[in-house]
């Protein structure tokens, strides 16, 4: 192993660049003759529109045009398509009801749903014209009833936001078994029960949405310059929406300043540039402000559920039955329904639960709609299970360990098929549970429990482990090219967006090939040079991506193996190649592959029929999903008088297979834990209830965590390869949120259980977190 090589530490080469003020993202980005876009938003939740009144606004210096819903319908351009098909569980009882798929338009037509939904575009010559004229547009909306809430959504008398959605039903949907968990309850010696709400998240990722346009009309093309995730997928929504061939639209994207699935979709803004620029005749740049960003971005998570466990009188698991509302938000977004579905088998956790039944119901509200967010459906799934495990250890008495340890899945049951159709085929749990355990040091916990009753504060203990499918349903292709120099450059269709992708794919590079990570220059973002690919999510970028850049590698070396025999005048079997260096096996003849690049790009010199240059593709679809699993353990204290929260201490261990880059692991899951800590603890999104109006619109009123409400992380590796990638890494990027919201609750439910609190739902505010506390001494008397 090199200096480069699996295992290293390797300084992200992003960050000079970034740190200096260098980065290039999309507010940076600017196109001769570009004007600019100020969209004017609904006020109400729910209303009809009456009159438009743009004329005033006409007149207002520096404006080009005011457009409407009919004119972008008059123009026959479509809305934000939703193509997400719900998936297939088997074994399966009865028949799904179809998606139902209102449109979703890029401008309000008749009638708007959610506050801050697109009613007009304003184009000036400046963003404050587009404002300022914004102003000087008068519309009457006639308001009607609004809903919100996700059971009161489903009520009878509900508000309707879709005709062709009765009772606000855009799906209902349902796997596993429901005979055979129907009758695992029936035999069941003690039930559990728990209803949870998993709050709506605002992303907030640190760069705002944004989006530049230009159209050329000799060609018929447009370029879309914004902040992606996902460049190849948001060229192919572009394409539905526009109705036109996908090689009409070129994506770029520059850097990206935080995604976790904020940024991996169509959204209407997109959809509005490029119109704008093709009715125009010139760019068109829209920017959002903070402000925006709160009315507009779609949110995350925001389910009901009503679960319960059976067990025997062992405290063995039995079956698991799950009810789940999916708040999707006034329109489906274009993955709105994978979170509450596509993910739920991780319900099945750790554990052997011989049977399982969940149904979901995604519901339409006067919201925002809700797309994926860092795990979509991973950490829902396993905060519900988790919390549910120890909702059952404090309804049975056993110990929480105890528990779990009964029912864990083992070593030596590898593979294990769970009732959803998952097929575990690594992992330790019981070596990461122990390991975990001691690193936290659980035994002492008692101790510390006391020193804390001592000083008038609860303290408590909790933990959540969990293992989840990822980086397993889709392809990747990678492009390796070494020009003369021996320099090499990446063409690969995942997009960084926090990530450190140019380090990783670098450092892959520079182990394989035996030359500087400085010498690899990574391309990404540009869907008129890089192979169609899926881009960004899922934790499957080094499990998928990575895999086929590591077989490009091995092409590349392929080809520079016969061109450095024919150099060396050697069989091609005598030549051996280790740290960039091909050498003639038993003697000091030897050639580096820089040579051998140079070599490559000189035709006079290669052997007969090799074509010129040094550049192949790799691709890999995995024949599996990886299984990444780990054990997060939290301690908090509670200050009984004032419900405020302090997280005492946190540690993890994690089994994500083999590790190239332990500082950018650690990286991703600092992160993953501060935003599912930030859910449990901080986060709530809040709506007026008679109007639908978002009454946490700005940082002044939703709180994610700051660095002064986090403790200091303890993360240990203890990595079994995957078998699923032929570079054997699991995907890490959401294990942190995976773990941090259940183990912080559980910690919180374990400090307040003295007190008779069963059960408290997020988020754990001082002020919710006093009132349980008083409520429950008012109680006791």
């Amino acid at each position: 192993m090199g200096e480069f090589g699996f295992g290293q530490s390797v300084r992200r080469k992003e960050d000079p660049r970034l740190l200096a003020g260098r980065g290039h993202f999309i507010e940076d980005r600017h196109l001769p003759g570009e004007c600019h876009a100020f969209v004017l938003r609904s006020p109400h939740a729910h209303a009809r529109l009456r009159v438009i009144d743009w004329a005033a606004a006409m007149e207002a210096p520096g404006v080009l045009a005011v457009l409407m819903g009919a004119d972008l319908a008059a123009d026959g351009v479509g809305g934000v398509p939703c193509d997400f098909n719900l998936p297939f569980y088997p074994p399966r009882e009865g028949t799904p009801t179809p998606i139902v798929r209102p449109p979703f338009p890029a401008l309000a037509l008749d009638r708007v749903r959610f506050v801050g939904e697109a009613v007009a575009l304003i184009l000036a010559e400046t963003p404050l014209a587009a404002r300022d004229a914004a102003e000087l547009v008068v519309v009457e909306y006639e308001p009607l009833p609004a809903v919100t809430d996700l059971a009161a959504a489903t009520a009878p008398a509900a508000p309707q936001l879709h005709g062709e959605a009765p009772d606000n039903l855009a799906f209902a949907w349902e796997a596993g078994d429901r005979i055979a968990t129907d009758a695992a309850f029936a035999a069941a010696h003690r039930v559990t029960e728990i209803e949870l709400v998993n709050g709506r998240i605002i992303m907030a990722a640190l760069e705002t949405r944004g989006a530049l346009a230009a159209y050329d009309g000799a060609t018929g093309r447009f370029t879309l310059y914004t902040a992606s995730q996902m460049p190849h997928g948001l060229r192919q929504q572009l394409a539905l929406a526009f109705h036109c061939p996908e090689d009409r639209i070129r994506v770029v994207i520059g850097d990206v300043g935080g995604g976790f699935g904020l940024k991996n979709a169509l959204y209407p803004e997109h959809i509005l540039v490029l119109w704008a620029a093709r009715r125009l005749g010139r760019p068109v740049r829209w920017i959002a402000d903070r402000s925006e960003a709160f009315l507009a971005d779609y949110h995350g998570r925001d389910n009901l559920t009503r679960a319960a466990l059976a067990l025997d009188e062992s405290g063995r698991f039995l079956g698991l039955r799950v009810k789940t509302l999916g708040n999707m938000g006034a329109y489906l977004a274009p993955r709105g329904p994978l979170s509450p579905t596509s993910n739920v088998p991780a319900l099945s956790g750790l554990y052997r639960t011989p049977a399982i039944h969940i149904e979901v119901k995604g519901v339409f509200t006067n919201t925002v709609p809700t797309d994926v967010y860092r795990g979509a459906g991973r950490p829902e799934a396993i905060y519900l299970l988790e919390r549910l495990v120890d909702a059952a250890a404090f309804d049975l008495g056993i110990d929480r360990l105890t528990l779990r340890r009964r029912n864990m899945v083992t070593v030596e049951e590898m593979p294990f098929r769970t009732p959803l159709g998952l097929l575990y085929n690594s992992g330790d749990f019981a070596k990461v549970l122990d390991h975990a355990l001691g690193e936290a040091d659980w035994q002492g916990h008692a101790a510390r429990k006391d020193a804390a009753a001592r000083r008038g504060m609860l303290r408590g203990i909790g933990m959540a482990h969990y293992v989840e499918r990822v980086a397993g349903g889709w392809s990747e292709t990678a492009e390796l090219r070494l020009d003369a120099a021996g320099k090499a450059t990446v063409f690969i269709a995942t997009m960084s967006n926090g990530q450190g992708h140019e380090t990783a794919y670098a450092q892959m590079v520079a182990d394989r090939l035996g030359i500087h990570p400085d010498d690899v220059e990574v391309v990404q973002g540009d869907t008129d040079r890089i192979a169609p690919g899926h881009g960004t999510g899922g934790s499957a970028s080094l499990p998928i991506a990575g895999a086929a850049l590591d077989a490009a590698a091995t092409k590349i070396i392929a080809r520079a193996h016969r061109i450095a025999a024919h150099l060396l005048e050697a069989a091609e079997a005598d030549i051996v190649f280790g740290e960039g260096v091909f050498t003639v096996a038993g003697t000091d003849r030897r050639i580096s592959i820089k040579d051998v690049a140079r070599a490559a790009h000189d035709p006079s010199r290669l052997p007969p029929g090799a074509p010129a240059g040094l550049a192949d593709a790799g691709f890999f679809k995995p024949p599996g999903p990886t299984w990444p699993n780990g054990c997060h353990i939290c301690e908090v204290e509670i200050d009984p008088e004032t419900g405020a929260l302090e997280i005492a201490a946190y540690t993890m261990v994690h089994d994500f297979g083999r590790v190239l880059n332990p500082l950018l692991l650690e990286g991703q899951l600092h992160g993953g834990v501060a935003q599912g800590l930030g859910q449990g603890g901080f986060e709530r999104v809040v709506f007026d209830p008679e109007t639908g109006q978002p009454l946490t619109a700005s940082f002044m009123d939703y709180a994610p965590p700051r660095a002064d409400d986090l403790p200091s992380f303890r993360f240990v590796a203890a990595g079994t390869p995957s078998p699923a990638s032929p570079i054997g890494v699991k995907g890490c990027g959401e294990a942190g949120a995976t773990g941090g919201t259940p183990a912080l609750m559980n910690a919180i439910a374990d400090a307040l259980a003295p007190l008779g609190i069963g059960h408290f739902d997020m988020p754990a505010t001082p002020e919710r977190l006093w009132r349980a506390i008083d409520n429950a001494r008012r109680a006791i008397g």
